[in-house]
């Protein structure tokens, strides 16, 4: 029971750990548009800024994006690819986890009410068949106790697995949907967009932004 208990709280912590990483980490569907004000007002500077003071998946890719303005178009295409790509890892990370405790638990239940069961019958041949009904039943009880252990930790880490999977793949498809529209975007014909400015604040949020 000892390893289905260490499984269980690992379990426990790996779906905090993310449930709360990928709360933080889908973007607000406005910030594509952010981004496109401040490009189009030639703030190439501000946007970097912007992209800073979010937390973001997405904003450190666009970053790495902004960061090679007026580099040619297939340069910048490549660095946002790298930079979604460990940006996904990090998001991954530990998710396998889960789906290993789902598997590995029951597995362990049925381990120990093999061996649980070993114990019963090498205690039935000490005892040279004179057994108590009774205490046979206590050896078996307790030997499928692992197994009632092993599914009741499998089936809520499976179920929080999925959950999170879930999650994971809106953020991954987000960041990519953006990126392709931050690609879009840098082709677009605004004179001005590769000129940095630091001028006058635009009517959107820069300080404490919304996301």
């Amino acid at each position: 029971m000892i390893p289905i208990i260490i499984a269980s709280l690992l379990a426990v912590y790996v779906f905090i750990e993310r449930f709360l990483l990928y709360r933080k980490a889908s973007a607000n569907e406005n910030f594509i548009e952010y981004i496109r004000r401040y490009l189009q007002g030639g703030d190439v500077r501000g946007a970097l800024t912007y992209c800073s003071t979010i937390p973001k998946p997405v904003a450190q890719v666009v970053k790495k994006g902004l960061e090679r303005i007026g580099r040619p178009i297939t340069e910048i295409q490549e660095i946002v690819l790298i930079e979604g790509r460990d940006q996904a890892y990090k998001l991954e990370k530990r998710l396998v986890w889960l789906a290993t405790i789902a598997g590995v638990a029951p597995l362990l239940g049925f381990l120990g009410t093999v061996l649980g069961m070993v114990e019963a019958f090498q205690s039935i041949q000490s005892m040279q068949g004179q057994v108590n009904p009774s205490v046979l039943a206590g050896g078996i009880w307790t030997a499928l106790i692992t197994t009632v252990g092993g599914l009741i930790v499998a089936i809520p880490t499976q179920i929080a697995y999925n959950y999170l999977l879930e999650r994971y793949h809106f953020i991954v498809n987000q960041m990519e949907r953006f990126s392709s529209d931050f690609i879009d975007l840098l082709q677009e014909p605004v004179p001005t967009m590769m000129m940095p400015q630091t001028t006058q604040p635009y009517p959107y949020p820069q300080q404490n932004p919304q996301y």
